[in-house]
């Protein structure tokens, strides 16, 4: 699956070149999936020289300082657990994550926008039972109308989704780049091959 469609929506993790670090919660998950939790290396060799992370992985590539020689962490492990968020926020970004980046009309990706399905010139509340992803053609054909006068239909039914949903539709959009020191912890709960 490319990336393409949703670089309009999050800033691309950084480049293999910069040699990011995946950050996994204590339980070795990761913090987030989209955006996946990445630090910069100076970040993970800073939280492991203060003992706030284990790492894990690392990359070939070593820094150094006057005194001390480190490998460049490729995974790191927080030392105290995290609690993920429980509710999840109403924002464009998780909207259009709910909705896996595709107009809720037609299915199409990108150049999308929110749709109010009950306009809110009648009446309709900016929630999440009550808007969707949608692309700007779909948008403009519906308008103000509802549903039935403007001839389309949802795709799915809408609803506020729960955290950990969302978190595993993330995994559906992992970045440009995945170093190989991280599958095993981003997948390491999918269903093997027979």
């Amino acid at each position: 699956m490319t990336g393409d469609f949703r670089t309009q929506f999050v800033k691309e993790a950084a480049s293999p070149a910069q040699r990011p670090a995946l950050v996994l919660n204590a339980d070795y998950r990761p913090l987030s999936y989209y955006p996946l939790s990445l630090w910069s290396w100076q970040d993970a060799v800073k939280a492991a020289w203060l003992d706030r992370v284990q790492i894990v992985a690392e990359y070939d590539d070593i820094v150094r300082s006057p005194t001390t020689e480190i490998r460049i962490p490729s995974v790191v492990v927080l030392r105290d657990y995290v609690k993920p968020q429980s509710t999840v926020a109403f924002t464009r970004f998780n909207l259009f994550l709910r909705d896996e980046f595709s107009c809720q009309y037609c299915g199409s990706r990108g150049d999308l926008t929110f749709d109010h399905v009950v306009p809110r010139t009648r009446g309709g509340r900016t929630s999440w039972e009550n808007v969707v992803a949608a692309c700007s053609k779909c948008n403009l054909k519906k308008g103000s109308r509802s549903l039935k006068q403007s001839g389309l239909h949802l795709r799915k039914p809408i609803r506020k989704p729960q955290a950990e949903e969302l978190r595993n539709l993330g995994r559906k959009f992992p970045p440009g780049h995945l170093h190989e020191s991280w599958v095993d912890f981003l997948y390491w709960d999918a269903e093997l091959e027979a």
